[in-house]
C-alpha cells in the first residue's frame, strides 16, 4: 500500500502543467488596423515578450533568430503583433491554401489553451505572406491518437509585411470564434516558429527536444489586465446546393441530380456546440489515395468528411489504433449489398454535440441516420456514439463511451444477429507534466441480440520518453465474440503484445546531423481459441540518421512469421491459386530509404525493399518526386513498383502504382488540384480535378470533375461526373 501511495503521489506531481513565460495583455479602446504595420497608437504601450528558446537543432540555447510579440484585447477581439527576425528573404512556402503545409516551411503558430487544462487548445498559424491556418489540438496526439484537427475553421484576420531584417504578422481573432470561461483572467499560451534559413525551430515557452513542438504541457501564460467578458458564439447556417451530371458506363445510365442540404451550428452556453446536418453531401471532399495492399488485412483509410472530423478527438480517440478501435466513422455511410460489394449508404441527417460541461468534464454525442435500400439488402440504421471525458490532475483523463448501431425497424432480409450492435467502454489516459510518462488502459464490452461470453476487449500501454531513451510496452485482447460494427478491427479473438525501444544519439559540434536513432519494434500475436494458438511475430529493427535540413536516411530489417488461417493470394489476382491456409510462413526482408530536404524546390523520397515474401521473393521500389514554383504551383509523382515472385502454382505479379498530382494556388482564395491514380492491382485508373473559390469567409464554390476507367486489357470508361457545389456561411 505504501508503494501504491508513493506511485499515486508521483503521478499527481508529474501531471502538473509547466508554465514558464508570462505576459500581461493590456486592454485597449483604441482602433487597431490589421495591416502588418506596428505604428498603431495602441501598440506603443503594449508589453513586449521575447527570449525564444530553440527546440531544434538543440534545446539548450536561446534562438539565434529571435522573435518578439505583443498582445492586446478589447471587448470583442484579441490582437497579436509578432516580429520575426530573419537572416535573409529566402522563405519556404508550398502553396497559398488555408491550413497550409508547415513541414520544413517558414511559419508562426499561436496556441491558446483557453480553459487552462493542458488538454485542448486552439491553434492559428501564419507566415511572411499572411496565410491562414486554424486547427484544434488535443492531448490525444501525445497519447497515441491523432491529436490535431485541421477541418475546424474560424473567421479571423491577419496581414504580414516584409522588412529588411524581419517580417511582422498582425493578427486579430474575435472572441466569438473561441470557447473560454466567462470572466477569464488568464490563458495558457505559446508561440512556435520555424525558420528554414537558419534551420531553426523555436518557441516562447521552452520545450524539450524529445517532445513534440506542439505539446500542450509546455506553455507560457498570458494574463489579462481585466477579466474577459462572456464567450458569445453566433448561430451559423451553412446551406449548400449541388448540381451534378454524369454517366455510369457499366450500367449505361445517365445521371442528372440536384441536391441541397443544410448544416447548422448552435452554441449552448459558452463551451458547448450543437452541429446539425440535413441531407449532407461530400462531393467536394478530396478523393482517397489508392494503395497497394499486399497484406491479409483491410486497409484503413483516413476520414476526410468535415462533419465527422470536427472535434474528432472526443469521438475517435478510443482503444488501440488498427487492432482495437471501437469507433471508426468511415463505417457510417457505407454498407454491403446482397453480393458483399461495398456500396454507398446515403446519410439522411446527423447531429453532433460537443463541448465542456465544466472546467474538467467534456461531453460528446454523435447521431447519424442512414438511408435504407431494400433492393440491395441495406437496412436503415441509427448510428450513435455518446461519450463523457473527465480531466484528472492536470493532463490526464478518464472517459466512458456508448456506441449503438441499430436497425430502425424490422427487415425480413436481416438476420437476427445483425439487428443491432452495442459497445460500452471505459478508458484512462495518463500524461505527465513533462511528457516523460504517457499511457492508456481500456476496457470494452459488446452486446448483440444473441448471447455470448467472449465479448470483451481490453488493453494497456505505458511509455517513458527521455532525451535518449523511448521505451513502451503495450498489450491488447479482443474476444472471439466481441464485435463493433462501427469500429475497425483487423481480426477478432486475439492477444497482442507490442514492446518498443528507441535510443537517440545527439552528436556534439556537428552542424549537419541532428541525431541518430536506433529502434526495435516487436509484435507477438496469439489466438487462444484457435487450434493453432500462435499466429505470428514481427521484429522490426532500424537505424535512422536525421539531418538538420530535415533530410533522412534509414535502414531497416523486418523479420516476420505468419500463420494463415485462410487461403490468401497477396497479389489479389482473379482466378489465381492462393497460398494454402493452416501453414506458417517465415520471411525476412531489408529496406533502405532516403528523403531529401522538403524545403528544396525539387525533393524526393526513395525506398528500396528486397527479401523473402511468404514462400517466395519480393522486390519493391517506392518513389515520390516533388517540384514546386512557390507559392503558386506544386506537382508530385508517386511511382511504386512491387515484384512478387512465388513458386508454382502460385501467382507471381509485377504491381504498379502511378499517381501524379498537380496543384495550382492562384491566390489566397482560388485553388485548383488535379489528382490522377492508376494501379494494376485493382485495374483502375481514376482522375479527380477540383477547383475551389472561397468567395466569402468560410463560403466556397466548388467545381469537381471525376473520371474512372477499367484497365483490364484495354481502357474502358466506368464512371464520369461533374459537380458544381455552392456553400455559404451565414452567422446570426
Amino acid at each position: 500500500m505504501k508503494n501504491l501511495f508513493y506511485l499515486t503521489c508521483f503521478l499527481f506531481i508529474q501531471s502538473l502543467p509547466i508554465n514558464a513565460q508570462e505576459l500581461t495583455v493590456k486592454y485597449t479602446e483604441d482602433k487597431i488596423e490589421i495591416d502588418g504595420l506596428p505604428d498603431d497608437k495602441a501598440w506603443q504601450n503594449a508589453e513586449i515578450a521575447s527570449d525564444f528558446w530553440q527546440w531544434r537543432p538543440t534545446d539548450t540555447v536561446q534562438a539565434v533568430k529571435q522573435t518578439e510579440f505583443k498582445a492586446l484585447f478589447d471587448k470583442e477581439h484579441i490582437y497579436i503583433l509578432i516580429k520575426a527576425y530573419t537572416k535573409e528573404k529566402k522563405f519556404t512556402v508550398y502553396n497559398l491554401e488555408r491550413d497550409f503545409e508547415t513541414k520544413s516551411a517558414d511559419y508562426i503558430q499561436l496556441i491558446f489553451d483557453t480553459f487552462n487544462d493542458a488538454s485542448n487548445a486552439f491553434k492559428f498559424q501564419t507566415n511572411h505572406l499572411g496565410l491562414k491556418g486554424d486547427m484544434l489540438l488535443s492531448t490525444s496526439g501525445s497519447l497515441g491518437g491523432r491529436g490535431m484537427n485541421s477541418s475546424w475553421d474560424a473567421i479571423w484576420e491577419v496581414e504580414s509585411k516584409l522588412y529588411d531584417d524581419s517580417y511582422i504578422a498582425e493578427v486579430k481573432i474575435p472572441f466569438n470564434q473561441l470557447y473560454f470561461i466567462n470572466g477569464s483572467k488568464s490563458w495558457r499560451f505559446n508561440i512556435y516558429r520555424s525558420d528554414t534559413q537558419s534551420l531553426e525551430h523555436s518557441s516562447w515557452a521552452k520545450i524539450p527536444q524529445e517532445q513534440r513542438i506542439g505539446d500542450l504541457g509546455f506553455m507560457g501564460k498570458m494574463n489579462f489586465e481585466k477579466p474577459l467578458g462572456e464567450s458569445k458564439k453566433p448561430v451559423s447556417f451553412i446551406p449548400y446546393i449541388n448540381g451534378s451530371i454524369g454517366k455510369d458506363f457499366s450500367q449505361e445510365k445517365k445521371l442528372n441530380n440536384f441536391d441541397y442540404g443544410l448544416d447548422i451550428k448552435i452554441p449552448i452556453g459558452n463551451s458547448i456546440n450543437v452541429d446539425l446536418t440535413l441531407n449532407p453531401d461530400f462531393s467536394q471532399v478530396e478523393v482517397d489515395d489508392q494503395l497497394v495492399n499486399l497484406s491479409q488485412w483491410e486497409l484503413r483509410l483516413p476520414e476526410k468528411r468535415q462533419f465527422f472530423t470536427q472535434n474528432s478527438d472526443l469521438f475517435t480517440d478510443f482503444g488501440q489504433e488498427r487492432d482495437a478501435e471501437p469507433f471508426f466513422s468511415r463505417r457510417i455511410g457505407i454498407s454491403k449489398d446482397y453480393e458483399g460489394n461495398t456500396v454507398e449508404n446515403k446519410i439522411i441527417n446527423g447531429i453532433r454535440l460537443s463541448g465542456k460541461l465544466n472546467d474538467n468534464l467534456r461531453i460528446g454525442l454523435l447521431n447519424v441516420l442512414t438511408e435504407e435500400n431494400k433492393s440491395l439488402g441495406i437496412p436503415q440504421n441509427n448510428n450513435t456514439l455518446f461519450t463523457i471525458r473527465n480531466k484528472v490532475f492536470a493532463r490526464s483523463n478518464y472517459s466512458f463511451f456508448f456506441i449503438n448501431r441499430e436497425n430502425t425497424k424490422d427487415y425480413d432480409f436481416i438476420e437476427n444477429q445483425k439487428k443491432f450492435n452495442r459497445v460500452l467502454g471505459f478508458e484512462y489516459n495518463l500524461a505527465s507534466k513533462d511528457g516523460e510518462w504517457k499511457g492508456r488502459t481500456f476496457f470494452h464490452k459488446s452486446f448483440t441480440p444473441e448471447e455470448n461470453d467472449k465479448n470483451t476487449s481490453f488493453g494497456m500501454r505505458l511509455s517513458r520518453n527521455t532525451r535518449k531513451h523511448y521505451i513502451s510496452m503495450g498489450g491488447s485482447y479482443v474476444g472471439d465474440d466481441f464485435r463493433s460494427d462501427l469500429g475497425y478491427y483487423r481480426r477478432y479473438g486475439f492477444i497482442k503484445l507490442t514492446p518498443f525501444y528507441q535510443y537517440r544519439i545527439y552528436p556534439k559540434n556537428n552542424d549537419k546531423i541532428l541525431n541518430y536513432e536506433l529502434q526495435n519494434y516487436t509484435a507477438l500475436v496469439y489466438r487462444p481459441n484457435k487450434n493453432q494458438k500462435f499466429e505470428g511475430r514481427w521484429f522490426i529493427s532500424s537505424f535512422k540518421i536525421k539531418y538538420r535540413d530535415v533530410s533522412e536516411i534509414e535502414v531497416k530489417q523486418n523479420i516476420r512469421k505468419d500463420y494463415l488461417y485462410f487461403d490468401f493470394d497477396p497479389t489479389r489476382t482473379k482466378g489465381s491459386v492462393p497460398l494454402p491456409a493452416n501453414n506458417f510462413y517465415s520471411y525476412t526482408d531489408y529496406e533502405m530509404a532516403y528523403s531529401s530536404p522538403d524545403k528544396d524546390l525539387f525533393n524526393f523520397r526513395t525506398e528500396i525493399q528486397v527479401g523473402d515474401f511468404f514462400n517466395g521473393k519480393k522486390f519493391s521500389l517506392n518513389n515520390e518526386f516533388k517540384f514546386r514554383v512557390q507559392p503558386y504551383f506544386n506537382t508530385s509523382l508517386k511511382i511504386n513498383y512491387d515484384s512478387i515472385e512465388l513458386p508454382e502454382p502460385y501467382n507471381s505479379k509485377d504491381i504498379w502504382l502511378i499517381s501524379p498530382k498537380f496543384q495550382f494556388t492562384f491566390n489566397k482564395k482560388t485553388f485548383w488540384t488535379t489528382y490522377v491514380q492508376y494501379t494494376n492491382q485493382s485495374e483502375n485508373l481514376g482522375i479527380n480535378s477540383r477547383l475551389q473559390w472561397r468567395f466569402a469567409p468560410l463560403s466556397d464554390l466548388y467545381l469537381v470533375y471525376n473520371d474512372n476507367y477499367f484497365t483490364t486489357g484495354s481502357i474502358e470508361p466506368q464512371f464520369r461526373s461533374i459537380n458544381l457545389k455552392l456553400t455559404y456561411w451565414i452567422n446570426i
